[in-house]
């Protein structure tokens, strides 16, 4: 199962793909430049489409922690 990381040892502790160096921030903005799933897939072989999905899901839990209620 996909994990989302912290540790200031990688990437200035930025939440990355457990196992990788690739930040949800990144995965966020490919999306938001309409790249596809199979697009990130293909530029970035050592994900998975788990990932992807858990890592758009960390970023909606943490804005809704964020938001006023």
């Amino acid at each position: 199962m996909a994990k989302i990381i912290i540790d200031p040892k990688i990437m200035l502790g930025k939440p990355v793909v457990a196992g990788t160096r690739i930040t949800v921030e990144q995965i966020l903005r490919l999306l938001a430049q309409k790249l596809t799933i199979k697009d990130i897939l293909e530029d970035f072989p050592q994900l998975k489409e788990a990932d992807i999905k858990t890592a758009v899901e960390y970023a909606a839990k943490r804005v809704a922690k964020t938001e006023p209620q």
